[in-house]
């Protein structure tokens, strides 16, 4: 399937409208284009309801067979064996994206620190993270994506994520590799 296909949903879905972040609902047979497909999530566009974000869970509804996936080990699940949970934590931020843009949260260079200490015998994922732009409605979204990403590790119990706004974003924090994706170099 082409990311140029309009494909019409099968069943009702709810989605993230972009860039409101409010939850709205697509009924089955809404017509929609897929944009993005990255980190496990679908960034689609509709006539009516212009951008949204569909969850993973809910790709059987764009047509998507998620079973050819199953079965391949992460570079997070690696990382958790090899022992490292903070390279793993790091690995999965690596799953967030914003949905406009296709680079991810830390080639972006929104992620500013991570770390992952024990408390009271529990491991927790601590990030600090921004956005693009601090009016940007979709920021608790992207912030508890990284969440349950992070929280999908095997021994990770608690994971806090929080948005921060100093020092502010600038295109000077993107890596090369997420420079070289947005054709900046």
């Amino acid at each position: 399937m082409s990311t140029q296909d309009e494909i019409e949903l099968t069943r009702e879905v709810e989605a993230i409208q972009i860039p409101s972040g409010n939850l709205i609902s697509l009924p089955a047979g809404t017509k929609v284009m897929i944009t993005q497909a990255l980190g496990g999530t679908y960034t689609v566009a509709t006539q009516a309801q212009g951008l949204a974000r569909i969850a993973k869970n809910n790709a059987d509804a764009l047509g998507i067979d998620l079973g050819a996936e199953a079965g391949k080990k992460s570079a997070a699940e690696q990382a958790i064996e090899d022992g490292d949970v903070e390279a793993a934590v790091w690995e999965q931020l690596k799953l967030v994206f914003d949905p406009e843009i296709p680079v991810n949260i830390v080639d972006l260079g929104l992620v500013y620190d991570c770390s992952v200490e024990e408390e009271d015998g529990e491991t927790v994922a601590q990030v600090k993270m921004t956005l693009t732009a601090p009016g940007c409605g979709m920021g608790p979204t992207i912030a508890a994506d990284a969440q349950s990403k992070i929280l999908n590790l095997s021994g990770v119990s608690h994971a806090r994520v929080d948005l921060v706004w100093d020092p502010p974003w600038n295109q000077g924090m993107i890596s090369e590799e997420g420079k070289m994706k947005l054709g900046m170099i």
